[in-house]
């Protein structure tokens, strides 16, 4: 706790305007909390004037929770003068300020996977190396060993154990030579390699770089887990810069950053809910790695996903070196919303190639996973959450393979459900308790709308008029009592920018521009039958 005992911190908060909700006992009432540099404080002063309003409005909820303030701030003042501290000469008591370090700390991957230099530092069993040489050299028809290695991503001399393997059993033979060295002779398969490799194929037809064992990438996502990171209120309006966002949701946003578990975002539609979870990644500053595929009894999984998994934000130093089997990334983001189904939350089998692809929820790994449009996905509710009972519990999940083993692996990941309906009407206790943090995502205040549209004027390059957003909202909110939202400003300005363009003139925030946006943007209040009908209810 950290209390402000001087008169000038009770008139600078209450000359302040544009506290967050956190600030008050509840609504907008009884004020008595001051942010300073991202540091929450109790106003001494205004404890003991919001306690005497509550008394006299005999508001005992308002009275409970200020007592407990009163309560703490009498013991932290006793503990000050024990320690024969000049009380009237304070201005702060209670907990110091946080460091620099501690307001903004920074995560540091440390796991650099180590390049194998033997068969056995591979993890993979001989025969299945063996097996994928001959594919590759089926698929490339002749290769050096320098190519093959390369294309293996293995070091040469774990290859030439390979290929002395093939050649003693005639699988294999040079044909040429492209430079000095054992390294740079050439080889093609045999008839017999030819049949080898044609029943090789039938097992997987993947030929890329080696798999990385399960238990590989087991070590890896403990290594670089999710619980590592740590959201203070200083460092998490670094990764919110630019986003105008009330206070006190993003003092829900930290916490469950904070437990790496899960949250439900909920409330009306075009409020960022969305937005929210990309710029949560921001926090994860540090990038991590994954493996290109994984080898799990027998099973070939293809792993990473150019759509899902991002290129790394910071570069490598130089001269470091990994094994290249593995894909350096930006903690992943993985987005899915309606068209999400069952099917897609286990492994997928391609029938063809023989490989599987990884589900969401395993690329998700040492990120995030957002299930957006929440409810709204063409498979029940109730079989969707019941689905992830397990993994929030217990933090593993199962996979199925073809040949119906089962497959542990690590749920290590911030699970994120964001929907525009009620919780309650998404599952039963038992099921929402799993969901750690469950929070509402507000609309924003006449003063925070009017904050974006000032943001999207500068980035859209339209100049912005105080007098045109005042106009819009006599004129198209106040009349039919319309609730702002968050992304309003950006679509209304995107259509005045199209009208404008097609009326050949410059976008300005002019009323005729205003008006013919806002007429093809907001649906008409009044209902109309036209002859047709919709099921809401399917």
């Amino acid at each position: 706790m950290r209390f402000l005992l001087d008169q000038k911190s009770y008139e600078e908060m209450q000359s302040r305007r544009g506290h967050s909700r956190d600030c008050y006992v509840r609504n907008f009432d009884y004020l008595h909390h001051l942010y300073v540099d991202g540091v929450k404080y109790t106003v001494a002063r205004a404890v003991y004037a919001c306690y005497k309003e509550a008394q006299a409005k005999k508001d005992q909820d308002a009275m409970l929770h200020l007592a407990m303030h009163i309560q703490d701030l009498e013991q932290a003042i006793a503990e000050a003068r024990e320690r024969g501290e000049n009380i009237a000469a304070l201005r702060a008591i209670g907990d110091p300020p946080p460091s620099d370090e501690e307001a903004r700390p920074q995560m540091n991957n440390s796991f650099l996977p180590e390049e194998p230099a033997t068969i056995e530092e591979t993890g993979l069993n001989r025969t299945f190396l063996t097996e994928h040489f001959l594919r590759l050299l089926y698929n490339k028809g002749r290769a050096t060993g320098r190519e093959i290695a390369d294309d293996l991503c293995l070091f040469y001399r774990i290859v030439e154990q390979l290929i002395i393997d093939l050649r003693n059993l005639e699988q294999i033979d040079i044909i040429g030579q492209k430079g000095f060295g054992d390294i740079n002779y050439e080889y093609a398969l045999t008839a017999r390699g030819g049949e080898a490799a044609l029943a090789a194929l039938k097992k997987t037809q993947y030929a890329g770089p080696c798999p990385v064992n399960i238990n590989d990438w087991f070590e890896s996502v403990k290594a670089q887990t999710v619980k590592n990171v740590k959201v203070t209120r200083r460092n998490i309006r670094d990764a919110f810069e630019g986003l105008v966002i009330d206070e006190s949701i993003l003092n829900m946003v930290g916490p469950a950053v904070n437990s790496g578990s899960s949250m439900m975002l909920f409330g009306y539609p075009g409020n960022g809910k969305t937005t929210i979870a990309e710029r949560i990644t921001h926090l994860m500053g540090d990038d991590i790695f994954i493996p290109n595929t994984i080898y799990a009894d027998g099973a070939v999984i293809k792993m990473f996903d150019s759509i899902v998994h991002e290129k790394p934000r910071f570069a490598l130093k130089e001269g470091v070196e990994y094994d290249k089997r593995w894909v350096r990334i930006s903690r992943p983001v993985v987005i899915v919303g309606g068209e999400l189904t069952l099917d897609q939350l286990n492994l997928v089998f391609n029938e063809t190639s023989r490989i599987y692809e990884a589900p969401f929820q395993m690329k998700a790994n040492c990120g995030i996973f957002l299930i957006d449009d929440f409810g709204r996905q063409q498979v029940r509710v109730f079989d969707l959450l019941n689905r992830w009972i397990v993994p929030l519990e217990k933090r593993y999940d199962f996979l199925n393979t073809v040949t119906g083993q089962k497959i542990q692996i690590p749920f290590d990941q911030l699970i994120m459900f964001s929907t525009n309906l009620d919780p309650n009407d998404l599952g039963d206790d038992a099921l929402l308790r799993r969901i750690k943090f469950k929070f509402e995502i507000i609309d924003p205040t006449e003063d925070q709308f009017r904050d974006i549209w000032k943001i999207m004027c500068k980035v859209r390059k339209v100049p912005y008029d105080e007098r045109s957003v005042s106009y819009l909202i006599a004129k198209w909110y106040l009349p039919d009592e319309r609730p702002f939202r968050m992304c309003q400003p950006r679509d209304i300005l995107d259509q005045l920018i199209s009208i404008a363009r097609y009326n050949m003139e410059t976008p300005t925030l002019s009323a005729d521009l205003i008006d013919a946006a806002c007429l093809t943007y907001f649906p008409n209040k009044e209902k109309k039958n036209f002859g047709a009908k919709v099921r809401l209810d399917m």
